[in-house]
């Protein structure tokens, strides 16, 4: 009987959290295309926490510079994502926006290490090379 109440609930919470409810829409809401930077910078500021900055710090909260940079704060932007998030559609084309910017930052980094690397590399080289002429 007690497996049976539980599945019960369980069944009528995701009944109730797949509904249509409608949220109103709040009066200082995010921008699509602003929410879209926001939230690339959020995760951005969030997977930095173990990179040293620098000042040689690690787990440096940068949630306030980047609510700083686009001049928000953060009920606003609780408002705006939870608005968002009720609106599946929305929300997933927003998603995708910044995963696509991600992987595209991701390329740019991996681009410019292998250049620093093939620089390095080169320069390697030739002072071995020339190391070489002037041993010879």
């Amino acid at each position: 009987m007690n497996k049976f109440l539980t599945i019960l609930l369980v069944g009528v919470f995701l009944v109730n959290c797949t509904s249509n409810t409608i949220i109103e829409k709040p009066k200082n809401l995010i921008p699509k295309e602003q929410m879209v930077d926001l939230l690339t910078d959020l995760l951005l500021a969030n997977g930095s926490g173990n990179i040293k900055n620098t000042q040689l710090k690690r787990n440096v909260n940068y949630y306030p510079l980047v609510f700083e940079k686009y001049n928000i704060d953060t009920t606003q932007f609780k408002e705006s994502n939870y608005y968002y998030a009720s609106k599946v559609d929305e929300y997933d084309e927003i998603i995708r926006k910044v995963e696509a910017r991600l992987e595209a930052l991701s390329k740019q980094f991996e681009d410019e290490r292998k250049l620093k690397d093939s620089l390095t590399n080169f320069k390697n080289t030739r002072e071995e090379m020339e190391e070489d002429a002037y041993v010879q």
